[in-house]
């Protein structure tokens, strides 16, 4: 290509979506920035047209494609892993691979400096959204990656508004915790809330194509190459939703807290991220001989030995290239798993841990609450009083991304 200017490429899977392909169609014709072009993945296993229970998601992929073809005013490019002869086979099926088709063709014939956008057609966004993203990558050169900010409006539903607004409280208190010990992996992983540019993408060799999960490990992959950003003057904005689509995520979790089990996002108490933060503070210590961890127990269960440390050593002629490595094995899944680990020797509530974690670091926030702290509970509190704290967390969140936002200028 002989551009001069950025172009924004947009990669969309999709299956069984097909109620909600005109709104995401109408937030593109919408957009003040149009030089974009969308590649859609309309996707499904093919032994999915002889599965009674899944015939409804073929026939709905069938009527995507038939509405995408009909559309004349965008540019987009259709990828068919739907139609009968035409779905997924054997291993290489679902999200991950829905969204690595698309972006690896984006990644064949996008110049460098050409932006790749994941997103999900559940997922509205505001005019200037593709045009923030451009002037976003112009002025953060350093930035190998965006994890967009994000937030799921409330439906009037209160079953559908009460669930994700559990899930986002996990989410956001996840991470302003992983923000408050200054660990490189603070960032939340949306399929539909991450942008970044060609040249990242090739660097690492793409997207790997996890089943379920693939924007978190695409995500800890981009931040083993260089940094992320997380703050973006334009959010999106995902449907809250019960969905079985993938294996873990927003629609699964909803479909588990409905059943009233919130044990795979649990609210974790705080003091484990302190645990956390002594580990990675010994990094330097750990570079001239072993020495104890807080996280030794979990290490020796995980690894089969608790001293990881040596081969580490071993491979690093300098400090800062061990310090790396050490940031690398204790990456953000083995912080996940260490957290979960330890979460189930402890006995208290996701309530109880959520109260003191604002005791011990907001207690100054806490009498702008409505609720009652000793009566909160998730499964019957006002769903206002949820959403003030969804929101709280939210402004406590945006306030640690403002003040990192210069680190990949």
């Amino acid at each position: 290509m002989n551009r001069t200017s950025t172009q924004i490429f947009i990669a969309l899977p999709v299956m069984d979506e097909r109620e909600n392909l005109p709104g995401f169609m109408e937030c593109l014709r919408r957009q003040s920035f149009q030089d974009f072009e969308l590649y859609i993945c309309v996707n499904q296993p093919e032994d999915w047209w002889s599965l009674k229970e899944k015939r409804h998601v073929c026939e709905d992929n069938k009527s995507s494609l038939e509405y995408l073809n009909s559309l004349n005013d965008l540019k987009l490019e259709i990828i068919d892993r739907s139609s009968i002869g035409n779905g997924w086979k054997g291993k290489k099926k679902g999200v991950g691979w829905a969204r690595k088709i698309p972006m690896d063709r984006i990644a064949e014939m996008a110049t460098p400096s050409d932006i790749i956008v994941s997103i999900d057609a559940d997922t509205a966004f505001e005019p200037e959204y593709l045009k923030s993203l451009v002037e976003f990558f112009h002025g953060n050169k350093n930035a190998v990656a965006i994890a967009i900010p994000y937030y799921h409006k409330l439906t009037g539903d209160d079953e559908k508004d009460r669930n994700i607004l559990r899930y986002e409280i996990y989410m956001r208190y996840y991470a302003i915790n992983l923000w408050r010990i200054n660990n490189p992996y603070a960032f939340t992983a949306i399929g539909s809330a991450i942008a970044l540019p060609v040249k990242s993408y090739k660097t690492i060799g793409g997207i790997t194509p996890h089943n379920s999960g693939e924007d978190f490990y695409f995500l800890q992959k981009l931040r083993k190459f260089g940094q992320i950003a997380t703050w973006n003057r334009e959010k999106v904005y995902p449907e809250a939703r019960f969905s079985d689509r993938v294996g873990f995520g927003t629609g699964p979790a909803m479909i588990r807290g409905r059943a009233g089990d919130w044990s795979g996002y649990p609210i974790f108490p705080y003091p484990l991220f302190d645990e956390i933060k002594k580990t990675y503070n010994l990094f330097d210590d750990l570079f001239e001989k072993d020495v104890p961890t807080p996280m030794d127990e979990f290490n020796g269960m995980k690894f089969g030995d608790v001293s990881i440390w040596q081969p580490l050593r071993i491979n690093s002629k300098t400090k800062k290239q061990f310090i790396k490595a050490c940031t690398h094995k204790i990456d953000a899944f083995r912080i996940i798993q260490f957290l979960k680990w330890e979460n189930t020797k402890l006995q208290q509530s996701d309530e109880e841990n959520l109260i003191d974690f604002f005791n011990h670091h907001y207690s100054e926030l806490i009498p702008t609450f409505s609720f009652e702290r000793e009566k909160l509970n998730f499964a019957k509190s006002p769903i206002e009083e949820l959403n003030e704290i969804r929101n709280l967390l939210l402004s406590i969140e945006e306030k640690y991304q403002k003040s990192n936002a210069n680190k990949s200028k």
